[in-house]
């Protein structure tokens, strides 16, 4: 099974098990983060669109980071201007731990009428 979730602009295909690279989140190593699906595939067959309204995948963070230094270099011919920068760009390593749907909510009121109801008894 494989399903595919967008993030920072950016699609990403993944299996259970895969770790990634992704745009900087903002979550401490260690701790979990949940992307909406796009689309999801398996045995069954694709789904996409309002199949998937539910569906998270769910990742770990495994490490936070800087990718290696590119040189930026900015020249203009015969006019003695050069410019030299680096960029090193951030991301967040994570580890898809689950692929699937997430519990329903109850609202606040059912939640209330329920612990009412045990208490009457």
């Amino acid at each position: 099974m494989y399903a595919i979730f967008e993030n920072g602009s950016k699609q990403y295909k993944v299996s259970v098990g895969d770790v990634i690279k992704v745009e900087k989140l903002d979550a401490e190593v260690g701790k979990t983060v949940e992307f909406p699906v796009i689309l999801t595939a398996d045995e069954k067959g694709i789904q996409v669109g309002a199949e998937v309204k539910n569906v998270k995948v769910t990742a770990e963070v495994v490490l936070q980071g800087k990718e290696k230094k590119i040189i930026v270099f900015k020249y203009k011919a015969k006019k003695n201007e050069r410019k030299k920068q680096g960029h090193r760009q951030p991301y967040t390593q994570i580890k898809i731990t689950s692929i699937g749907a997430t519990a329903a909510k109850k609202p606040q009121k059912a939640k209330k009428a329920e612990a009412a109801e045990a208490a009457a008894e």
